[in-house]
């Protein structure tokens, strides 16, 4: 009889502390962060959304998307993105690298064929290239392109715009973006805020 009424004391016990824990943890804790977020820094809270003037949703500043049309060839009058290993090209449901070794044989074609469209399409050599126009992050939707690779694109862009290759070297330098803290990563430039200021500069 003792011992019924200590093993129902002892689940008594351990379900009001799980009440109480999940109401505190799983409640409590969850809408104060969610508050802090929204108060303290809601454009990151909401996932960086990137919103056209009119407010309709065009994309996000930390997830990278493609400048493509329907066929999946590039815009020429747009600046390209880092290509995407990440499902069908930056799916966010499936973030992740190729996982290929720098001597596979699949990553080392895709490299080549990547190389002579970029040198096609930019009318550059192979060797002029930078390694992340032409190799995929490690999530597969950086969002970001090196400096060079941004500014390897100028001429075409401006080509294709009717516009002056000093405007538009000086709009890609004005968006680069220095390492975090000063010593964190390296410089870049946001490929969707690059595109819309382009358009912006043509309204």
């Amino acid at each position: 009889m003792s011992t019924s009424r200590t093993t129902l004391r002892t689940t008594g016990v351990a379900l009001r502390a799980m009440l109480v824990f999940t109401l505190v943890l799983g409640v409590g804790y969850t809408a104060l962060i969610t508050a802090a977020g929204q108060l303290v820094l809601p454009f990151q809270a909401n996932g960086s959304a990137v919103r056209s003037s009119d407010g309709e949703l065009i994309g996000s500043a930390l997830i990278g998307q493609s400048f493509t049309d329907a066929d999946g060839a590039p815009l020429p009058e747009y600046f390209q993105s880092r290509p995407s290993a990440a499902g069908d090209g930056y799916d966010g449901g499936a973030s992740s690298g190729s996982n290929l070794g720098p001597n596979n044989a699949d990553l080392v074609t895709a490299i080549g064929e990547r190389q002579a469209a970029i040198a096609d399409l930019d009318g550059v050599g192979v060797d002029e290239i930078p390694a992340d126009a032409v190799t995929a992050s490690g999530s597969g939707l950086d969002p970001d392109i090196s400096p060079e690779y941004a500014l390897l694109q100028v001429p075409r862009v401006a080509a294709e715009r009717g516009l002056d290759e000093s405007e538009v070297r000086e709009l890609v330098e004005s968006k680069i973006q220095s390492r975090d803290l000063g010593f964190l990563g390296e410089p870049r430039v946001n490929v969707l805020g690059l595109n819309l200021a382009l358009d912006a500069l043509q309204n």
